[in-house]
């Protein structure tokens, strides 16, 4: 059996959005790991990112990486090193995929049940036998269909890689210019790239312009071209500017570069080559039904030695002419085929793919079929607060300047009113409104980067389409409520801009005067006068804790009271507001000479920009009551982050008893829960934990993690892997709600097409699909498989005559059984199952001890003993005695057929009421009743048993099938007679008590 992923069959998966997850996964471990002492480091798992942290082109000097690459930038390399070279490192292109396809295949074929199933088809060759081995057949190629069906996926993303990588490019060798073929570069090259050019391999640059930008969107998923360096900017290889990436673009300026990888050994070609590796970790699924198959087996394997000792020990001696050699290899063969549900793999690889569906419906994509059961063994959900918990929607309501605090509607009332002439100004609120407001406005119209939709210009603003994130729409709607947006654009020239990301958090634009228009709206008065036609205005907006300190003086020149600021930005915080702070400043020419498309004129503007500013609940409850823990990982303030978190029902506890990082001890390694159940921690408070501190934090029911960097979302996220399934992207089972990013969505294995509150619906289907799987394995296994063992067992060991054929076995696996088992996944939903805790796969297994003592020891021997009556009664009363010393063959073999029959038959109805009584893990038929009850109601049920019923009457009521097979029909008298032993036995399979499985 084997349960692979079956995401994405009908889409082309875009390099763009799966390289970026790799690249951002891959440099967040090289940063961590040069954050940690690099000896505990060194046995990391993870051979990309130690190859990566260990790289050093980046930190030593120009002359020293000509000198270890044994070159020269003006001559490049000689023929003989060229050639020394290629032998040594091969071509710069990617190495072809291991090609893995003898694998793969075995893998469909002869993975979980296959090899017995293969093996069972090889029999002697009599009629009836051959019927059997054709069935088996079947059954083994259906099962390698089923698992080539969920493997298969047109996601390559190698296939495009390969036309993302120049043809050409210009480098010196032996001391001239030269074209050659990027695919015959070696480390040691030196080569020219220009605006235009794709990078052709990793290089090191040691000349570049002053207006050289390289475009890494293809890597980073970042659309803002860097600057390039010619020194080193930061430790992380990934991240440093000095380092030109293969497939990138050099989108301005020039430069020159030393070639220090090709290949395979570019970052482009091994992050491309981790997209297509395999994981190695099985899901919790994988690990269950694995671990079955091993029951199963054990068994199995434990019942042929038995055989084997019997035959040797005592019936090869005492009845020689019993069991010929032959003989006892389908005998053996008929024991493992009798003991393995051969139906199994088909029923639940058809019931993840129903409730898959069923998800969708539900507004619930799942990429992947075993992350379906994975949610529903998840005890932790991390998840983000915009756009999750809140419906990412936000809206100015109150903003401050100086010492004054307004909000938003009374701004715009004052600002109508002056618009209309107000006959009695009040000179202390006009005089904000008619300055620093406008100042504001202007600073909110112009740092921003959102933009309105033209189609919807003529709604109100409420209603105005916007395109952006939801900061820069709230902002956007604030000022053209104050005035026109775009008439405050059209006055300003813009040079320059930063982009906001979550490392620096803030923004910066440079502006140049385009219109005097709006000049004196966004300027005071002294400011304004003075402002030349060469003049630079720098606005700026983020984080008030990063830009705080950065900021002279406030924009109504009060005292500058950062203490009353603090104090202000706290209140805001602590009632769910967003704080944003805006700032400006005005750069004479003279002090930023730099041409705009220069590097020079980017540091100039972040030296500028650091100093002498200018101021300017349901869906959670339910996810609680089915015991799973909701941990908000934000970026905002911590207050801010606390009353959101109260807001949505993530926390309870009041202020008072809320502990914040003292309260983790760096000493004391606690293994009991802490006094109080709530914490919030900041995320430059997570470096510093030690490993003490981070086992009792995972133990608090409640957190809120603020101020978080990607980065240490991924840590927190390992954190909490080590005792916990955890859903968030990049954990266990990544989530991604349909309208986030297209790389979010990309990584993720489970897709909330509608909301955050999809994942009640997502949390369900997985606990139910455990359940179904549960039920499908205690109604196969009664009579799929013990009571076709012991058919096989008694007439090998005991000399019975074999009361069931081998070719009726694999009917009742494969087709009566295996119909009734897949409607199974249709059942809704216990009455409980959001009331449970989740379920530790540690402990509690898909097939444990109860299930096996349930499904064997009661149901199985019930069935078992009542059919093996039923066809020895037949037997007896026509003249056949239990051991049957002298009969005719001829007869015998005739009514041993019609005895099989009847023990079909009596399998077949008897499976009918357990398949009642296991539909449901703690209900009774009666609180759960399969009809007339829309909320429990599985109508599926009536046509499978139909089906069953069909399925007997074509195999044991067709007569041009009984020479082949061996069957024959069972007579009316007998059903009959046959009707009060159904009765019987079927009451007692369907009122047998709910165990606790």
């Amino acid at each position: 059996m084997s349960i692979q992923s079956v995401a994405s069959r009908s889409r082309q998966v875009d390099p763009a959005l799966a390289l970026p997850i790799q690249y951002r996964t891959l440099s967040y471990q090289i940063s961590e790991s040069k954050a940690q002492d690099f000896d505990k480091y060194i046995n990391v798992k993870d051979a990309a990112t130690k190859e990566f942290s260990e790289l050093e082109w980046h930190t030593i000097s120009t002359d020293e990486a000509l000198r270890r690459l044994t070159t020269s930038a003006t001559e490049g390399l000689s023929e003989e090193q060229i050639g020394r070279r290629i032998k040594e490192y091969g071509r710069n292109a990617p190495s072809p995929p291991k090609s893995r396809v003898i694998q793969t295949w075995f893998g469909y074929f002869f993975y979980g049940f296959g090899p017995v199933l293969l093996v069972g088809g090889i029999l002697p060759p009599a009629v009836a036998n051959l019927a059997l081995a054709i069935v088996l057949f079947a059954v083994f190629l259906l099962q390698a269909a089923f698992n080539g069906f969920q493997d298969w996926s047109s996601s390559r993303v190698m296939s495009s890689i390969k036309n993302m990588l120049p043809e050409d490019c210009l480098a010196i060798r032996n001391n001239a210019q030269v074209s050659i073929p990027a695919s015959e570069l070696v480390p040691g090259d030196i080569i020219y790239i220009k605006a235009g050019n794709k990078i052709p391999a990793d290089v090191r640059f040691i000349r570049v312009s002053s207006d050289a930008k390289v475009d890494r969107s293809i890597l980073t998923g970042e659309s803002v071209p860097l600057s390039a360096a010619k020194d080193s900017t930061d430790e992380n290889y990934l991240e440093t500017k000095c380092i030109g990436m293969q497939g990138t673009h050099c989108v301005s300026g020039s430069c020159t570069g030393l070639v220090v990888a090709t290949g395979d050994r570019t970052v482009f070609n091994r992050i491309a080559n981790l997209t297509q590796e395999p994981k190695s970790k099985l899901s919790t699924l994988e690990r269950e039904v694995l671990n079955f198959v091993i029951v199963i087996c054990s068994i199995m394997f434990v019942a042929i030695p038995i055989v084997l000792l019997a035959w040797g020990l005592w019936l090869r001696k005492d009845h020689p002419d019993y069991i010929s050699v032959p003989t006892l290899i389908v005998s053996i063969v008929s024991v493992a085929i009798a003991f393995i549900p051969e139906g199994l793999p088909i029923a639940l690889t058809a019931g993840l793919t129903i409730t898959a569906n069923l998800m969708r419906r539900n507004m619930v994509l799942c990429k992947s079929l075993k992350t379906v059961e994975t949610l529903g063994a998840v005890s932790v959900i991390c998840s983000d607060k915009t756009g999750t918990l809140t419906e990412n929607r936000m809206t100015v309501t109150d903003f401050t300047i100086g010492t004054h605090s307004i909000t938003a509607d009374k701004a715009k009332a004052q600002n109508e009113l002056d618009d209309s002439a107000n006959p009695n100004p009040n000179p202390a609120n006009d005089g904000i409104v008619l300055t620093v407001v406008g100042q504001l406005r202007a600073i909110a119209s112009l740092c921003n980067a959102a933009e309105f939709d033209a189609a919807t210009a003529d709604k109100p603003i409420e209603k105005r389409r916007i395109f952006g994130d939801a900061t820069d729409q709230a902002i956007l709607r604030f000022s053209e409520r104050l005035g026109s947006v775009r008439a405050m654009r059209d006055s300003w020239k813009k040079t320059y801009e930063l982009a906001f990301n979550s490392k620096n958090k803030y923004m910066i634009r440079t502006f140049t005067l385009a219109s005097i228009d709006c000049l004196r709206d966004t300027l005071p008065e002294r400011e304004a006068s003075s402002f030349g036609s060469g003049d630079i205005l720098l606005t700026i907006k983020g984080a008030p804790d990063v830009l705080m300190n950065r900021c002279s003086h406030l924009a109504n020149d009060d005292d500058d009271d950062k203490a009353r600021f603090d104090n202000l930005k706290n209140s805001y915080s602590s009632r769910g507001k967003r704080c944003i702070l805006l700032a400006r400043k005005v750069i004479r020419q003279s002090d930023l000479p730099f041409d705009p498309s220069t590097s020079q004129f980017e540091d100039a503007v972040l030296n500028h920009a650091q100093t002498d500013l200018t101021l300017i609940p349901d869906v959670v409850r339910t996810l609680r009551g089915a015991g799973i823990r909701i941990f908000m990982v934000t970026g905002d303030f911590a207050l801010t982050a606390l009353a959101i978190a109260r807001d949505a029902g993530i926390v309870f506890s009041p202020s008072s008893l809320v502990d914040d990082v003292s309260a983790l001890d760096r000493e004391k390694l606690s293994k009991s829960s802490p006094s109080t159940s709530t914490i919030v921690i900041s995320g430059p408070e997570l470096p510093s934990l030690g490993e003490g501190q981070w086992k009792a934090l995972t133990l608090y029911d409640e957190i809120v993690f603020a101020r978080t960097t990607p980065e240490q979302k991924l840590r927190i996220v390992r954190e909490f892997q080590q005792d916990n399934i955890v859903a968030m992207t990049a954990a266990d089972i990544g989530i991604a709600l349909g309208s986030g990013s297209d790389m979010a969505i990309e990584a993720s294995d489970m897709v909330l097409l509608d909301s955050f509150s999809s994942i009640v619906e997502a949390v369900q289907y997985g606990r139910v699909v455990f359940d179904n799987m549960k039920k499908v394995i205690c109604y196969l296994l009664p009579a799929g498989s013990f009571s076709e063992f012991w058919p096989v067992i008694t007439s090998v060991l005991f000399g019975l005559p074999q009361i069931l054929s081998s070719f009726l076995m694999i009917i009742i696996c494969c087709l009566t059984d295996c119909a009734a088992a897949t409607v199974m996944s249709y059942e809704k939903p216990e009455t409980d199952i959001l009331l449970r805790r989740p379920r530790n796969p540690k402990k509690d297994g898909l097939v444990n001890w109860q299930l096996l003592l349930h499904a064997y020891g009661s149901v199985g021997i019930l069935q078992t003993v009542a059919s093996f009556f039923a066809s020895f009664w037949y037997l007896q009363r026509n003249g056949i005695p239990f051991i049957p010393d002298e009969v005719e063959k001829d007869y015998y073999v005739e009514k041993l057929n019609i005895a099989s029959s009847i023990y079909f038959v009596d399998l077949v109805v008897m499976q009918w009421f357990n398949l009642f009584a296991v539909r449901t893990r703690r209900l009774s038929i009666f609180q759960h009743p399969p009809a007339f009850n829309k909320a429990t109601r599985n109508l599926y049920i009536y046509p499978a048993i139909l089906f069953a019923l069909f399925m007997a009457i074509l195999w044991l009521y067709i007569p041009q099938l009984h020479p082949i097979l061996g069957t024959l029909p069972i007579s009316t008298s007998h059903g009959r007679r046959q009707h009060s032993n159904h009765q019987m036995s079927t009451s007692i399979v369907a009122a047998l008590p709910k165990w606790p499985c």
